[in-house]
C-alpha cells in the first residue's frame, strides 16, 4: 500500500538524488516489504529523513530499529536487541557510507612509460615488416 509517507519520502529522494536515482531508491524501499512488516517500513520512511539519509539502506535500518523495539523491551539496555542487533546496524550503516566514498586525493598516474613502449613497438614493428618484404 502506497501511503502519503511513501509519497513524501519519494519526493524528497527525487529532489536530492534526481528523478531516476530517487525512483530507483523508492523501488528498493518497496522491496523491503518482502522481509519487513509494512508498518515498520512506513516508520522507517518517516524516520530516515530525520537522520539525514534518503536511501533504502537508511530506511531498512530505521525499520529494523522499530521492529526490534516492538519485539524486545529495551528498558535499561544501551543497545536495543543486544550486541547482535548493534552489529547488524553497523553493517547497514557501512553500506550507506559506501555509497558515498570519500574523494580520491591521489595524483593522476602518468602514462609516459606506456607511450614509450608504443613508440618502441611502432619502430620495431616497421623493421619487422621491412624484413618480411625482403
Amino acid at each position: 500500500m502506497f501511503t502519503a509517507v511513501h509519497d513524501a519520502w519519494w519526493a524528497q529522494a527525487r529532489k536530492v538524488h534526481g528523478g531516476r536515482d530517487g525512483t530507483r531508491a523508492l523501488g528498493e524501499v518497496l522491496l523491503l516489504n518482502r522481509h519487513l512488516a509494512h508498518e515498520h517500513v512506513v516508520a522507517g520512511l518517516a524516520t530516515a529523513p530525520q537522520a539525514g539519509a534518503l536511501t533504502a539502506d537508511a530506511v531498512a535500518l530505521e525499520a529494523h530499529k522499530v521492529a526490534q523495539a516492538e519485539d524486545e523491551p529495551t528498558i535499561g539496555a544501551s543497545h536495543p536487541g543486544g550486541p547482535e542487533a548493534d552489529a547488524g546496524h553497523r553493517h547497514l550503516a557501512a553500506r550507506v557510507a559506501a555509497r558515498h566514498p570519500p574523494p580520491d586525493t591521489r595524483p593522476q598516474p602518468s602514462v609516459t612509460p606506456y607511450d614509450q613502449l608504443l613508440r618502441r613497438r611502432r619502430t620495431s614493428g616497421s623493421d619487422h615488416r621491412e624484413a618480411e618484404a625482403q
